[in-house]
């Protein structure tokens, strides 16, 4: 059923920010494929972008912080065992020991990102109190996921059941939410890339 509403949520978001993208007379007049695809190179790249080089200790800790969140759930044996079982598909999957790394990495990465939240002046300022229990809740995925893997803490059956629970939680919420920006991240960047190149003739990276 999350799986559903994830997808749901993901086609109506996109039908609606296409369709209000029509209504825009300049929007597709100006797009451009080479600069679309250019700042996606940029900006994908670790210290790729000028704002990254900025702040090279924040760019560094979000960078893994994202690449455990995208690589460890789609990668992770465990799941994909569940998927084969389910579905009958199966896909390459990370090393053990690789899964146990990215999945620790990404949670002291989110609670120094949590953390941030709470004690830089200017990120506190522009946070609400969704961006935390968003946050919390991406950390708290990762955490049971790796307790229950484990069997630490609390009995399988328990943290198995948090993790399960926390995880459809994200999933339903991701195409309503702030982390929606893992899908208009490159909608957004194409517009904003074709704006900067094709009419201002500028970088936005």
């Amino acid at each position: 059923m999350s799986f559903l509403v994830f997808f749901l949520g993901l086609v109506y978001n996109l039908y609606n920010f296409f369709k209000r993208a029509q209504k825009d007379k300049v929007l597709y007049g100006y797009f451009s494929l080479k600069h679309t695809l250019r700042s996606y190179l940029f900006w994908l790249l670790p210290f790729g972008s000028y704002s990254m080089r900025q702040r090279p200790l924040f760019t560094a800790i979000s960078y893994v912080f994202h690449v455990g969140l995208l690589l460890t759930p789609l990668f992770f044996l465990g799941h994909i065992e569940m998927w084969k079982e389910s579905w009958g598909i199966s896909w390459w999957a990370l090393p053990n020991i690789v899964s146990d790394f990215l999945t620790v990495l990404t949670i002291i990465c989110g609670v120094i990102l949590l953390l941030r939240r709470f004690l830089v002046k200017d990120v506190k300022y522009l946070s609400t109190p969704i961006d935390y229990a968003l946050l919390a809740l991406v950390i708290l995925v990762f955490l049971t996921g790796f307790l229950a893997r484990y069997q630490l803490v609390f009995t399988y059956q328990v943290i198995a059941g948090l993790h399960i629970l926390s995880g459809e939680m994200m999933l339903v919420l991701i195409p309503f939410t702030k982390l929606s920006h893992i899908f208009y991240f490159w909608l957004i960047r194409a517009y904003t890339a074709s704006e900067f190149g094709a009419v201002r003739r500028s970088k936005d990276y």
